[in-house]
């Protein structure tokens, strides 16, 4: 049967032929005949041509979406994004990523549009003495003293399975990271063979289900992690213990989306449904997790290794902090995962209400290792709603060294956030498994796409340090972005923030930050289990 979204289509191809026929017996239908041929013609041309994915899935019906985006931005606002409090980015963020993946002009007219006076608005400062820094092309080391340190840029591609993204989608994504320089999250669905099609750097994430170094019991597997990750053209091995989409949850992944290809990439049983489990088997306590990034660290031959967590109690992350200190086991990298990070389905509440957001996650982590003299040795990683430079420069200043983005990515392979990523029917081709839909995504296209994404973006980052008087983006801290309190206050970030000093919390320097001051003593680098003073709570409250 042929999809619905073919109708329209198949619909003026039909009335263009009746016409023909019926032109020889009635003149008349000669008008009916050139306005549904022309049609026909438009759905042909929608059906060959590449660049753009809707006009692909939907031929013919697509333009009148583009034609009331080309009115104007009065109609477009009240028709196209008339929902844009229930989006998860506004369409001045989409705009600004759909401009630099096509290489468009990305300035705008009449100054500031925003509320200058509002509460929460940020800015930068800047110098009376900028500077013209030589590359927009900014790096960092990680794994440094490593068998395979690796070379990263400061923006990259987030987690993103496949399974999750269709195969084009992996395809345009690891091709665009090939030709900026810049790596490709693998997301816990591992490695497929998509992801090896282009040479892209990936920086394979294990999640709790151990795809794709699992036996037939889902429990990790040394020899297939080996065989993966021993691989040149993984750079990186990042464990997932919880991302801020749905932390503390595990996936599922439906046994009919769970394709021959898929299963083949997890290690699973194609048709059956792939649960991803919601903690790891593989260790239990906070020191058992840093035996293990040491041994996969061993295991890939001295690649980077290290965790991804979104942070929830805090007495456990404490918990692994003490265990690096107290153990000497460091990890080379943690990427901070807001609590607003994106998913393709999560249960509503979590979505929502579960996770801390990341500029409150980021400083807990940043702060707790400068107070214990280790961030020198541990770079940190941050996403969570990251698209601009503006929004890479103030997650640097909360003490980030690079940043990771997902949805936009997505964007720039074409993403319309039509919110359908759990159907499996993306309209434009980039979150199915469909074969047909996903056809309208051209992998060459949208690479390029990807790739000018990032270039334009690190472009504008480079604006922003040279405005700020800097070189590199390391150089960013709290004193360089200003926030609007109140309608009669502004304060830095260096200044609205408390900022521990290197060995403070060596020094029992705690009683200024509650989190600190309340679990740092109790947590333990045996077990993530509640401190006294919370199981205290519970005990009086149930009896």
């Amino acid at each position: 049967m042929l999809p619905s979204r073919y109708w329209a289509f198949a619909f003026c191809v039909a009335l263009a032929a009746m016409s023909i026929v019926m032109w020889r017996h009635a003149p008349a239908w000669q008008w009916s005949g050139t306005i549904f041929s022309a049609l026909s013609m438009v759905g042909v041309w929608d059906l060959l041509q590449s660049r753009h994915a809707v006009r692909r899935n939907y031929p013919v019906i697509a333009h009148f979406r583009y034609l009331l985006e080309s009115i104007g931005p009065e109609i477009r606002q009240y028709f196209i994004d008339a929902d844009n409090d229930e989006r998860p980015f506004s369409r001045e963020q989409r705009a600004i990523v759909y401009q630099r993946s096509k290489n468009a002009l990305d300035k705008r007219p009449f100054g500031t549009q925003l509320d200058v006076y509002q509460d929460d608005y940020e800015w930068m400062n800047h110098s009376l003495a900028p500077t013209n820094p030589p590359s927009h092309d900014f790096r960092l080391e990680i794994g440094a003293g490593r068998a395979q340190p690796y070379s990263a840029s400061v923006f990259n591609i987030s987690a993103m399975s496949f399974g999750a993204l269709s195969a084009n989608a992996i395809r345009a994504l690891n091709e665009g990271a090939r030709r900026g320089g810049f790596y490709h999250d693998t997301g816990e669905g591992s490695i497929s063979r998509y992801h090896h099609e282009n040479g892209g750097d990936l920086v394979w994430e294990i999640g709790s289900g151990y795809f794709g170094c699992r036996d037939a019991q889902g429990r990790f597997d040394e020899e297939r992690f080996v065989e993966n990750a021993r691989t040149p053209q993984v750079k990186m091995i990042e464990v997932k213990l919880s991302q801020g989409a749905k932390p503390g949850h595990g996936g599922v992944l439906p046994g009919a989306k769970v394709s021959k290809e898929i299963a083949a990439a997890r290690g699973v049983p194609q048709g059956v449904d792939c649960v991803s489990p919601a903690r790891h088997s593989a260790f239990e306590t906070p020191l058992g997790l840093l035996q293990f990034v040491q041994h996969l660290r061993d295991l890939s031959g001295g690649k980077p290794t290290g965790f991804k967590l979104a942070i929830g109690h805090p007495w456990e992350w404490f918990g692994i902090a003490k265990a690096m200190h107290e153990s000497g086991i460091l990890p080379d990298f943690i990427v901070v995962d807001g609590g607003e990070g994106g998913t393709g389905a999560a249960p509503l509440e979590f979505t929502n209400h579960v996770g801390a957001p990341l500029r409150e996650a980021l400083l807990l982590v940043h702060n707790t290792l400068v107070g214990l003299d280790l961030r020198g040795q541990i770079r940190i990683g941050a996403a969570g709603k990251v698209i601009t430079a503006f929004d890479i420069v103030r997650t640097m200043a909360l003490g980030a060294d690079w940043c990771n983005a997902a949805r936009g990515y997505m964007f720039a392979l074409g993403c319309i956030q039509s919110q359908s990523c759990h159907t499996d029917r993306c309209p434009t081709g980039v979150t199915t498994q469909d074969a047909f839909r996903q056809r309208a995504l051209d992998p060459v296209d949208k690479a390029a796409r990807v790739a000018n994404f990032h270039a334009n973006t690190l472009k504008a980052l480079r604006e922003l340090i040279a405005a700020a008087g800097l070189q590199h983006p390391a150089e960013i801290g709290p004193e360089h972005v200003i926030r609007r309190v109140s309608s009669t206050e502004v304060r830095s970030l260096a200044t609205l923030h408390r900022f521990l000093k290197p060995g403070e919390l060596l020094a029992g320097g705690v009683e200024t930050i509650p989190a600190f001051k309340v679990f740092w003593g109790e947590a333990r680098s045996d077990s993530f289990s509640p401190p006294r003073a919370v199981s205290a709570l519970r005990t009086s409250k149930l009896s």
